[in-house]
C-alpha cells in the first residue's frame, strides 16, 4: 500500500512562481546554474547551488556553501515573498513539453552527494528538491486528478526552456480522495531522485537523534502514471582512449563486437552510435553476453560497460571515474560531437532509451540499474513547493 499524506507547503507568490523556480540543482554545472540565474535575485538556485553566489573554485560542500543556502533561504522567504499554507494539502503538476518495498529504488547512491543533501535538508529546516515516482496508473487516481484539475490552477507559467508548468491546489474532497486511491497502489518506484530519498531519509535520523523529527517522516515528492513517463538516453563521453590511437581502439573494438558506418542516433535496442575521430559508428551489442541473466544486466548501458567502457577504455567505477562524463538526452546527439570535436572528449556514445518497463521491472526484481541509465524530460522545477521539517 503506497501512502501519501498532505503537507503545509512553502510556496512563492502566484505572480513570482517563474521567476523563484528553477531547474533542479544537479542537472546544470556551477557554470550553467551561474549563467541560469544571473540578473535573478529570487532565482532557486541560490538556494540549491548557493556556491553560485561565493567566489569561483569555493568548495561546493564548504562550511559557507551551507551557511549561504540558509542565508539565501531566509532572504527568498522575505522578498519572494514565500507563504506558508495554513493547512496541509496535496497538489497537482501538469508538465508540457514540445506539443505536448512501498517505495522502490533501481539505483544506487553516492556517499558524497547523500552527504551534501542531507547537510542541506538540515541546515535550512527544509526539503527543497522533490522525488519523483511513478507507478502503474489506475482509474481511480485519474478520476481524482480530473476533479482537481477542474479548477482553476495555483501556478501556471512558461519556463526559460519553454515548457509549460501548471500547479493545483487539491481541495479537501480532492486530497481524502488521492490519499485513499493511492492505497490501493501496491509500490511506488523512484524515477529521479535517489539521493533526495536517502538524503531525507538520513536527515530524518539525524533529527530524532536530536529530538526535533518535526515533519520529517515523509520526504516531499511528485507522482506520475508510468503512461505518462517519458524516458530519454543517457549518453556517455570519454575523455580519452586509455592511451590507444582512434585506430587502435576502433580495431580492439571489431575484434570483439561488429562496427559498421552509422548515425548519430541507434536504430533501436541492442545498438550504441559511437562518434570517433569525426565519425559516427554503429556498435552492436545484441550479441555481446551480459554478465548474468538478470534484466539489468541486459541493458544497452551495462553491455556498454561490461564490453566496451571497462575492457577497451579501462573504465571502473563510472560513478567516481573522473574521465567520463554523462549528457542527458535532451542536449540532442550535436553535444557529443562538439564534446569530441572540441577536444573535451575523444569518444562519444549515443544510447536507446531505457524503458519505464525496464525500470519498474528491475526495481521489482530486487535489481540496481547501471549509473545513469535514465533521463527523464521534462524536469520538475524546485522551489515551486518547499517542505518544511
Amino acid at each position: 500500500m503506497a501512502t501519501i499524506r498532505p503537507f503545509r507547503a512553502l510556496r512563492p507568490a502566484r505572480d513570482r512562481a517563474g521567476r523563484v523556480s528553477s531547474v533542479p540543482y544537479d542537472v546544470v554545472s556551477i557554470d550553467e546554474a551561474r549563467q541560469i540565474a544571473a540578473g535573478n535575485p529570487l532565482s532557486f538556485l541560490r538556494v540549491t547551488r548557493s556556491e553560485i553566489d561565493l567566489p569561483s573554485g569555493t568548495e561546493p560542500y564548504a562550511d559557507q556553501v551551507y551557511a549561504k543556502a540558509r542565508e539565501n533561504f531566509a532572504a527568498l522567504r522575505e522578498q519572494a515573498p514565500m507563504v506558508e499554507e495554513d493547512s496541509p494539502s496535496l497538489y497537482f503538476y501538469r508538465l508540457r513539453m514540445g506539443a505536448h518495498e512501498q517505495i522502490k529504488k533501481h539505483e544506487r547512491t553516492r556517499r558524497d552527494k547523500e552527504d551534501d543533501r542531507t547537510r542541506h535538508i538540515i541546515e535550512l529546516g527544509a526539503q527543497t528538491g522533490v522525488v519523483f515516482l511513478t507507478y502503474r496508473s489506475t482509474d481511480e487516481i485519474d478520476r481524482c486528478a480530473r476533479a482537481v484539475t477542474a479548477d482553476a490552477p495555483l501556478y501556471d507559467f512558461r519556463a526559460e526552456d519553454g515548457v509549460h508548468h501548471t500547479v493545483w491546489k487539491a481541495g479537501t474532497a480532492e486530497a481524502a480522495c488521492l490519499v485513499d486511491a493511492f492505497r490501493s497502489i501496491p509500490a511506488l518506484y523512484i524515477a529521479d531522485g535517489h539521493h533526495r530519498a536517502a538524503s531525507a531519509a538520513r536527515a530524518r535520523a539525524e533529527m530524532r537523534t536530536r529530538g526535533n523529527s518535526n515533519d520529517a517522516d515523509a520526504f516531499i515528492a511528485v507522482a506520475f502514471p508510468e503512461i505518462q513517463m517519458q524516458i530519454l538516453p543517457y549518453n556517455r563521453t570519454v575523455k580519452d582512449l586509455a592511451g590507444a590511437t582512434p585506430e587502435q581502439f576502433l580495431a580492439a573494438l571489431r575484434a570483439r563486437l561488429p562496427v559498421r558506418d552509422g548515425r548519430p542516433t541507434p536504430r533501436g535496442k541492442g545498438e550504441v552510435s559511437m562518434f570517433l575521430a569525426g565519425k559516427w559508428y554503429a556498435v552492436d551489442l545484441s550479441a555481446a553476453p551480459p554478465a548474468d541473466r538478470s534484466r539489468a544486466s541486459g541493458l544497452d548501458v551495462a553491455l556498454l560497460q561490461q564490453h566496451v567502457l571497462e575492457p577497451h577504455l579501462k573504465m571502473g567505477d563510472v560513478r567516481t571515474d573522473k574521465r567520463i562524463d554523462f549528457i542527458g538526452g535532451a542536449r540532442g546527439t550535436a553535444a557529443l560531437e562538439a564534446a569530441v570535436n572540441g577536444g573535451k572528449a575523444a569518444v562519444a556514445f549515443a544510447m536507446h532509451p531505457v524503458t519505464i518497463d525496464d525500470l519498474m521491472s528491475i526495481a521489482d526484481e530486487g535489481g540496481i540499474m547501471p549509473p545513469k541509465s535514465t533521463w527523464f524530460e521534462p524536469k520538475l522545477r524546485d522551489g515551486l513547493l518547499v517542505h518544511l521539517i
